[in-house]
């Protein structure tokens, strides 16, 4: 076991039995922990730190998940057309619930297809897969791009239509999340959609995608 996974559990045990019965670590207290953990990486080689990742997320723990995710954002500029057979097999073999998906998509694999907006014809297929955080993955992924108004290529209302009436109601979240960022950079856009789509859209979904508009759209789009 390389020393810094080694010290990173230790770590995550010392907080762990510092927190009150009831209560669990706070996750901005991992990150910090993942901040001063990365400082002390020598070979910061996008090959070890992923070969660290691997090591954490091979623990199968919501708190050493939170520093691998991090870790790996951390050397972004070191991406190239490799990384996403990395990060969609982790998304497949080690995100296992909407938490995880949400920490990598809208950090390193969404700052991924950022990069290299080619890659979003296979997030298209994501929304076909039978595991719903794959599914869910498919539109929080796209957040990033969307909200650094970084997003020609990709287009956030084809994966909205193919999610449009999935039954899983992570999923619905999952793409409404999406809609309210797009309604924050093109609100007309969303607007329309919403329109267009009011009597399609389940409701959990739709009330997710127009919380961010002023008080006026909002009334007039609550017609349902």
């Amino acid at each position: 076991m390389d020393r810094i996974v080694e010290e990173a559990i230790h770590k995550i045990q010392e907080l762990e039995s510092n927190v009150p019965d009831g209560k669990h670590i706070v996750t901005g207290d991992i990150r910090k922990l993942s901040s001063a953990l990365f400082r002390q990486v020598k070979d910061k080689s996008i090959e070890n730190v992923f070969s660290l990742c691997e090591e954490l997320l091979d623990r199968h723990t919501w708190a050493l998940g939170v520093i691998a995710y991090d870790f790996a954002y951390r050397v972004r500029n070191q991406y190239d057309a490799s990384t996403y057979d990395f990060f969609f097999r982790w998304l497949k073999d080690y995100v296992r619930g909407w938490g995880d998906c949400d920490d990598f998509c809208t950090h390193a694999f969404g700052e991924l297809l950022r990069q290299d907006k080619s890659l979003f014809p296979r997030i298209l297929t994501w929304t076909e897969d039978r595991d719903f955080w794959v599914r869910r993955a498919s539109a929080v992924i796209l957040i990033p791009s969307i909200m650094k108004h970084d997003y020609e290529g990709i287009h956030p209302l084809e994966i909205s239509d193919r999610l449009m009436e999935d039954d899983h109601d992570l999923v619905l979240k999952g793409y409404g999340w999406m809609l309210k960022a797009l309604s924050q950079t093109d609100p007309h856009c969303v607007e329309e959609y919403l329109i267009a789509n009011h009597g399609r859209m389940p409701r959990v979904a739709y009330r997710y995608a127009l919380e961010k508009f002023d008080a006026e759209t909002r009334k007039k789009l609550m017609i349902r």
